[in-house]
């Protein structure tokens, strides 16, 4: 009698935890992202590629070891935040662009000066999306990687001082 009722109470807990996660995936498929976080995700996308195949060339072409390392590290971090936007498109319906960039490789110079101007840039449009967005997945993702695109503005200045 005794294990008749501990399997019908598992039996109902496994019940209950199908049907909640049943009725949050129906809330997030109610709750679209706005029009905002969506523009915010498909240029986070497209970034995130760039910087990993200009880290890639980095590592390659660079002449500095301090310009390899940089695009190592932007291969890395950027492939890992990438990861993480592609699941919450998924889980969000969003289809992000995956069109490889056609950068070129020219100068140590040249690619330290982009990274920095780029992380700039990246940085205000991370922390508008983590204090504005209305998706809180979203906001979240903007919250925690523009602490990460703060770090690489400040190691990409270090980098680009010592090539002057």
């Amino acid at each position: 009698m005794k294990s008749k009722i501990i399997i019908t109470s598992r039996f109902g807990i496994l019940a209950l935890a199908v049907v909640s996660f049943s009725f949050a995936g129906l809330a997030m498929a109610q709750n679209p992202p706005s029009a905002k976080d969506k523009t915010f995700m498909k240029k986070a996308a497209k970034g995130g590629v760039m910087e990993v195949a200009m880290g890639k060339l980095a590592e390659q072409n660079g002449q500095s070891d301090d310009v390899k390392s940089f695009g190592k590290r932007m291969v890395t971090d950027h492939s890992k935040a990438n990861d993480e936007l592609k699941s919450i498109a998924q889980q969000k319906g969003v289809k992000l662009p995956s069109q490889e960039p056609s950068e070129k490789w020219s100068s140590d110079k040249a690619y330290m000066n982009m990274m920095v101007k780029d992380h700039e840039k990246d940085l205000a449009e991370f922390q508008a999306e983590a204090k504005d967005g209305s998706d809180p997945d979203v906001k979240n993702f903007a919250d925690k990687t523009a602490k990460v695109v703060q770090e690489h503005l400040d190691l990409a200045k270090e980098t680009q001082s010592k090539l002057q």
